[in-house]
């Protein structure tokens, strides 16, 4: 089902069955060995078993974006804020990330920054090239789920790698601060450029936009500095014909206006979001993703899971591009039975 259910959704087309996008479960080890008994200690083995278990919860779309950090850091230099442990594994390991360092502690030097000239500009061919091959290679991994590529670095994102949270928070309350996202913004059109003359017919904008708790300055330096910005991005891709997803953390439901406005197709949403309200708005003419709380998969039981996915079926389903999904993540210490019963608690809700 899962690569026709993905199209249909894209189109707005109902399906018999919702389908879903999950995140990171097709790398939660101890999951994916349970779900395709495939031997994934064995490292050699996991790229395999991904794809196997892809195949297996019949995933619709893969969610995917190939313009990252690196490409700051190739011709640049960024900040590192260190990682807590978000992935604890049972042989005590983890991605805990104790090396932190800053860019800029001066923001008087944070306020001179063109990132034009310090980041480079990337030759449009190649960046083509890598987007066609990225796509290409993911398609031949799952030729069952619709694939995408995209844009991870698009605004906030991009200037949270290189100030990190606490120098970007002070250089927001300078107006010259503007002019550095200005030139942010046109260092980060030449993707969306490349991205629009590519052979990749779904483009992934990712931006962390908001905290949890939503907004972090006003809605004016929103509109100006970041909704501005998306808008320019989305365009050259809109009139190549490509549909757009876009995809925040947090809580940007005073921003998902704008997000449609801009051109997106589809809104991936974490549950601190409102994506019921998006849904009653906007359901009838445009796709959205989620909300299925991972804290519900992490410490609920049995009956906290199912009220959890009935809770989002029982709106999502009515909308022909609802994708159900856990969000943000079904990270590797999420508990293995509860995973599996989540899965069975989808595939018992989700038939229309």
């Amino acid at each position: 089902m899962g690569y026709n259910a993905g199209w249909q959704a894209l189109n707005m087309i109902m399906t018999g069955k919702v389908p879903r996008m999950e995140l990171s479960a097709e790398n939660h080890w101890a999951l994916v060995k349970k779900v395709t008994g495939i031997d994934t200690g064995i490292h050699a083995n996991r790229s395999a078993a991904s794809v196997k278990f892809v195949k297996e919860w019949d995933y619709s779309f893969i969610w995917s974006t190939d313009t990252h950090k690196q490409h700051l850091e190739r011709f640049g230099k960024t900040t590192n804020m260190g990682h807590s442990v978000y992935n604890e594994l049972a042989d005590g390991s983890s991605d805990r990330d104790d090396n932190v360092h800053a860019l800029f502690t001066d923001v008087d030097e944070a306020l001179k920054l063109d990132c034009y000239k310090a980041y480079g500009q990337f030759d449009q061919k190649e960046l083509i090239k890598s987007f066609n091959a990225g796509y290409k290679d993911r398609c031949g991994l799952y030729p069952d789920a619709v694939n995408m590529n995209g844009v991870y670095i698009t605004v906030i994102s991009g200037l949270n790698y290189i100030y990190g949270w606490e120098m970007l928070l002070e250089c927001i309350a300078y107006p010259e601060f503007e002019k550095v996202v200005e030139s942010y913004s046109q260092w980060a059109m030449q993707f969306f450029e490349a991205f629009a003359k590519s052979d990749v017919p779904v483009l992934m904008v990712h931006d962390d936009m908001v905290w949890t708790s939503g907004k972090f300055a006003s809605k004016e330096w929103y509109d100006r500095n970041v909704i501005k910005n998306i808008k320019k991005y989305m365009a050259p891709c809109k009139a190549a014909g490509k549909k757009i997803m876009f995809t925040s953390d947090g809580d940007y439901r005073e921003l998902y206006d704008d997000i449609v406005r801009c051109g997106a197709d589809v809104l991936v949403f974490e549950p601190g979001s409102d994506m019921e309200g998006f849904a009653k708005k906007y359901g009838k003419t445009h796709g959205f993703v989620g909300d299925v709380d991972t804290r519900v998969l992490l410490m609920g039981d049995k009956h906290d899971i199912e009220r959890e996915v009935k809770r989002v079926m029982n709106f999502g389903k009515q909308y022909p591009g609802f994708v159900c999904s856990v969000s943000n993540h079904i990270p590797q210490n999420t508990p293995v039975d509860n995973a599996l019963w989540y899965n069975e608690m989808y595939n018992k809700y989700a038939q229309r």
